[in-house]
């Protein structure tokens, strides 16, 4: 054989430690009055990337059904000129 592995490389290599799992993010919207509502836009921009994007909900926290009324109701504020397509 060209090499001879005893098992010395793993003792070179720094030991990994896993990352503490993080606390999953609660819905804003579930189980409160809060309203998603397309003409809010200090309540939209929240959701909104600093490039101009819609976030996901692995960053936003939402669930699915308010993550789809966040989305459409960014989407009809974008049509009616009150958030922009793309940021500056």
């Amino acid at each position: 054989m060209a090499f001879e592995n005893n098992g010395s490389a793993r003792e070179d290599a720094p030991s990994r430690r896993r990352a503490p799992r993080r606390r999953r993010k609660v819905c804003v919207f579930c189980g409160k009055d809060n309203v998603i509502d397309y003409k809010d836009a200090a309540k939209l921009r929240k959701y909104i990337s600093e490039r101009g994007k819609i976030l996901p909900r692995r960053v936003t926290g939402n669930c699915a059904k308010h993550q789809r009324a966040v989305t459409l109701a960014v989407k009809r504020a974008r049509h009616l000129a009150i958030l922009p397509y793309v940021e500056d």
